[in-house]
């Protein structure tokens, strides 16, 4: 079997087996067909099978006619300020995010710099199983540009939305973990912009993780480390595409990824009052924030695509997900690390407090995360049997299956990027979380037994 997980939020799949520059070149012309032969922004993560793909991308897009704007290596959201700075009719990443070195994959980008929509990705699938792609003659192919210093007007949106010169008078010591992906093109450049001295790990992008590539507390003990060896003022983990981040606080106590969002959202909504959206699987730590500061809060599906398009629908002000992912519609509709950075920055300057009693200060949960090598094809079962086993609960279907009560909630679901289903529990107390998640995982480790037993 191949692995390839096709979906309207793009492609990922592992390079011999799923992906291949036959498909990869087919994908592409899909994308150019879409943008009728318009400016195309591509660029990639530090993966070392990304300039097999990237070429593949680039013949597919020139033989639709396209002109390709070529970035290179360069993260995720700073693909989504390219496409609306150049006034290009798309984008296109060449990432698989967090996934495993063997992994890579494609993330198109609409002409407003946001990742595609349900719409357009439906559009996309659909002219990828037709022969309706517009291959052009010799005369109507298209021409690649390379940019030159493609960082920088991201790095520019971003210093736009705090007090520059009040950070560089902190003259904050910060350990970046780039783990070798594309955030080290630009994370060290927007850090030292902000007056900060910066240690950091893994700056090469060349793909070669020197952890495993999610940012997880198990992952980042090196940076833990440095973060005390240096007696640094925090640490930031990127993953490979630089659209997540993971905090570690002035003692080089792991945060986490939950975290970064609501740092980012209690700053931000003490000074702009709007709405905010995250995903079903977010900490409720985000919800007593906007609370506090007077704010609407609302819930999507999982999937950046789906908090874009609710925070489109109510104008929030900010949004993301608990992995880490802060999303600002001042940058741009996607994921974006370099914000993070920014507000956490911006926060501790303006609170005039260590990072580590910053985090103190709001409201504490527990969330546990867990997950089952499974096909997706498992999971109305795994919901059936979860809400079999908890009736007490209330329970919301729409995205996998989330059972709440007045205190705590658990959820289960297939995972858009992995052949896995996901498993997340939250609880004010460490005990109930992980409670409450061993409890589902035994339920739903017996549910899908049989569909990992079938050939």
């Amino acid at each position: 079997m191949t692995t390839r997980i096709l979906s309207i939020s793009g492609l990922r799949g592992i390079i011999g087996d799923g992906l291949d520059p036959i498909y990869t070149t087919r994908f592409a012309a899909a994308l150019g067909t879409i943008f009728c032969g318009g400016k195309v922004v591509v660029a990639r993560d530090g993966r070392s099978t990304g300039p097999m793909i990237q070429h593949a991308v680039i013949s597919g897009l020139l033989a639709t006619g396209c002109e390709v704007i070529d970035a290179d290596i360069c993260t995720t959201p700073t693909c989504g300020v390219l496409v609306r700075h150049h006034n290009a009719a798309g984008g296109l990443q060449i990432t698989a995010s967090h996934n495993p070195i063997e992994w890579n994959g494609l993330k198109p980008f609409a002409p407003d710099g946001s990742v595609f929509n349900r719409e357009l990705g439906q559009q996309l699938l659909s002219l990828l199983d037709s022969e309706a792609i517009v291959w052009k003659d010799w005369a109507g192919l298209g021409k690649v540009t390379v940019l030159e210093n493609p960082a920088q007007p991201h790095i520019d949106k971003v210093l736009s939305l705090v007090d520059v010169e009040a950070i560089r008078r902190k003259k904050y010591r910060i350990v970046l973990d780039c783990n070798h992906g594309s955030g080290a093109t630009c994370g060290p450049q927007l850090l030292q912009a902000l007056g900060c001295e910066v240690i950091v790990l893994g700056g090469t992008p060349d793909g070669r993780f020197e952890h495993i590539p999610e940012p997880t507390e198990k992952n980042l003990g090196d940076l833990c480390k440095a973060v005390i060896q240096h007696k640094a003022h925090a640490g930031f983990a990127q993953d490979p595409d630089a659209d997540r981040m993971a905090i570690v606080d002035n003692n080089g106590h792991y945060i986490g990824e939950e975290l970064t969002l609501a740092l980012a959202a209690d700053f931000v909504l003490e000074r702009r009052k709007g709405p905010v959206v995250v995903n079903g699987s977010t900490s409720r730590v985000i919800a007593d924030i906007a609370a506090k500061h007077g704010c609407q809060f609302h819930r999507s599906f999982v999937g950046e695509a789906h908090v874009c398009a609710r925070m489109r629908s109510v104008q929030a002000v900010l949004g993301g997900e608990g992995n880490g992912g802060v999303i600002d519609p001042q940058v741009g509709y996607v994921r974006d690390s370099l914000v993070s950075m920014a507000y956490v920055l911006a926060g501790m300057t303006d609170k005039k407090k260590t990072l580590a009693k910053w985090a103190d200060s709001l409201p504490f949960y527990t969330i546990v995360k867990d997950k089952i090598t499974c096909p997706a094809s498992a999971v109305p079962t795994a919901c059936d049997a979860l809400r079999k086993a908890f009736p007490d609960a209330e329970a919301r279907d729409g995205d996998g299956l989330r059972l709440d009560w007045s205190d705590r909630w658990v959820q289960v679901r297939a995972s858009n990027t992995e052949p896995i289903i996901r498993i997340i529990a939250e609880a004010p107390e460490t005990k109930d979380a992980v409670s409450l998640i061993d409890q589902a995982m035994k339920v739903v480790a017996e549910a899908v037994a049989p569909f990992l037993k079938s050939p």
